[in-house]
């Protein structure tokens, strides 16, 4: 039996929740609610609650706060996360003269750091239109060694004393004399870069990850680790300190490609439910390596770049599927994704359909869906994790999209609405640090998705971020407010409730009282999201606001 820790150990307290809106389907006109030995005892009305007032530790008025299930970001980086918050983040910087005075200040105010670290630039986004110079960087840093990421984590720039650590990866692919490094010149970097990173360091980040998740309602994170994105000591860290400290559930992935069941057993010795996350099939839109049946609009003649063939894809699930663990894979362009399926398909043909499709496999990102490909995924039952800030920071008719692909093929991104329709089940999350921590932004996102026959409503969206998130790992039971299931649940002030979609040809639910159709906070776009003001994980408070 696994070792307790004085976190878990805390004895629950029986609360009753009243006076303010409950979201649950048990009861849709729902003001209170109580919570016991960690999960949801009971969904009722104000005049109900009366009897439960005398037998409970504690009392909570609500004061008209609305109480939802707690978030759950299906696809993190939490230490890249927390290195972000506490580093040098140049996501939103507006030009390139600006991201190189951030580094200047930021290595005049790391004078110990070995390597400094930052991440976020985006040059699509910059009238410059060109990433920073090797010999930029070595100027702004004072030639020190410094790592940074492109905005998608697919490419980066570095300086000249950062390759001097790692000289092969100058005869690696991926390299270019003064380009951004992709590929596997990229993976030796990144290595080493985050080799440079303490223990105290990797913790004091981890940390600050996870407590801004919580403060955002964030009740649960799937971390996406592996080898070419981070390190086993990095998971296996992450895991032990999320089971010691107040804070979200973390669910590791590993991910590292399989050919036979004995390779499961790494996967559990890390504590990972699955081969699965960033199992790159391919890369980026963004840095040009995400796997393309046709050419980019702006790079004649590149497909971006394949990581895994269909063969190397159904290996890896049959394996998995027989050891009894999720797959799952990295794949955004539609080369990719085909591969995907094709491998999928090869593994159902071998293990029999209903075996696959129990399995609950997953693909992230999966941007580029053909209706052919939407089809197969309902049809295997892939979980589609997707990022809805994807198409807020990249969509529309002139972004970054549109450049690389065209505006006819970028109107295809993302068919949320489609993959609903089909029954694909979806999972929402940021992919942070690459689009921020961000629940309700990410609602909204999907609401509001810039190609209008993509958008889905508040409603459904709201779900793929609950309880989507716990589907995709397997659980139907949780991820939701009703008697039985875990007491993850955030408190939020906010406006109105509503039961908004953002067009009229999404599929709508009646907004009439008598319908019973709970109210979610009203998310047009440019207005005030719900701020976050307690969030609990299994009975217990990991985040409480200033004024709680």
């Amino acid at each position: 039996m696994s070792e307790r820790t004085a976190f878990q150990d805390q004895p629950h307290r029986t609360v009753l929740l009243r006076n303010g809106t409950v979201h649950s389907p048990a009861d849709p006109f729902a003001t209170a609610m109580v919570v016991e030995n960690g999960h949801i005892a009971w969904v009722g009305s104000e005049g109900a609650a009366d009897s439960f007032a005398d037998g409970v530790d504690d009392v909570v008025n609500l004061e008209g706060a609305l109480v939802t299930p707690a978030f759950t970001d299906a696809h993190v980086h939490t230490t890249a996360t927390g290195l972000a918050l506490t580093g040098l983040d140049l996501t939103g910087v507006a030009t390139l003269a600006d991201a190189l005075e951030r580094i200047r200040a930021h290595a005049a105010s790391r004078p110990a750091d070995r390597v400094l670290l930052g991440h976020g630039w985006d040059a699509s986004a910059w009238p410059e239109r060109r990433p920073p110079s090797r010999r930029e960087l070595d100027e702004a840093t004072g030639g020190r060694a410094l790592y940074l990421t492109r905005a998608d984590v697919h490419s980066a720039v570095v300086t000249t004393a950062l390759l001097d650590l790692v000289p092969r990866a100058r005869e690696i692919s991926g390299y270019a004399a003064d380009a951004p490094l992709t590929g596997p010149a990229h993976h030796a970097v990144r290595a080493a870069a985050y080799d440079s990173v303490t223990p105290a360091q990797r913790t004091e980040a981890q940390r600050a990850a996870l407590a801004r998740a919580a403060s955002l309602g964030i009740g649960s994170v799937h971390e996406c680790a592996g080898p070419e994105i981070s390190s086993a000591d990095d998971l296996t860290g992450l895991l032990s300190l999320a089971a010691a400290e107040a804070g979200p559930r973390v669910t590791g992935y590993w991910a590292e490609a399989l050919t036979s069941v004995e390779g499961a057993g790494r996967v559990r010795e890390l504590g990972a439910i699955g081969a699965a996350g960033d199992l790159f099939v391919d890369g980026s839109l963004g840095s040009h390596t995400a796997c393309l049946h046709e050419p980019y609009a702006d790079a004649a003649g590149q497909h971006g770049v394949a990581h895994l063939d269909a063969g190397a894809i159904g290996a890896h699930v049959i394996a998995c599927t027989e050891a009894g663990i999720q797959a799952g894979f990295h794949a955004i362009g539609d080369a990719a994704l085909s591969a995907v399926v094709e491998g999928v398909r090869t593994a159902a043909d071998k293990l029999g359909l209903a075996r696959v499709r129990a399995a609950r496999h997953r693909v992230e990102h999966a941007e580029m869906l053909s209706p052919e490909l939407i089809a197969a995924f309902a049809e295997l039952a892939l979980t589609a994790s997707v990022q809805p800030a994807f198409d807020a920071a990249w969509g529309g008719e002139e972004a970054m999209y549109a450049r690389r692909l065209g505006p006819e093929r970028a109107r295809t991104l993302n068919p949320y609405a489609a993959l609903l329709r089909a029954g694909v089940p979806l999972a929402l999350g940021s992919d942070s640090p690459v689009t921020p921590l961000d629940p309700w932004g990410t609602v909204r996102a999907a609401a509001f998705h810039r190609t209008p026959e993509h958008r889905i409503s508040v409603r459904a969206a709201f779900t793929a971020h609950t309880r989507g998130g716990w589907r995709a790992i397997g659980r139907d039971d949780a991820g939701i407010l009703v008697p039985g299931a875990p007491a993850d649940y955030a408190l939020w002030r906010t406006g109105d409730l509503v039961v908004q979609v953002p067009d009229t040809r999404v599929a709508n639910w009646s907004t009439d009282p008598r319908s019973g159709t709970p109210g979610l906070p009203e998310l047009t776009p440019g207005g005030p999201l719900p701020v976050c003001l307690r969030t609990v994980v299994g009975g217990r408070t990991v985040h409480a606001g200033p004024n709680e």
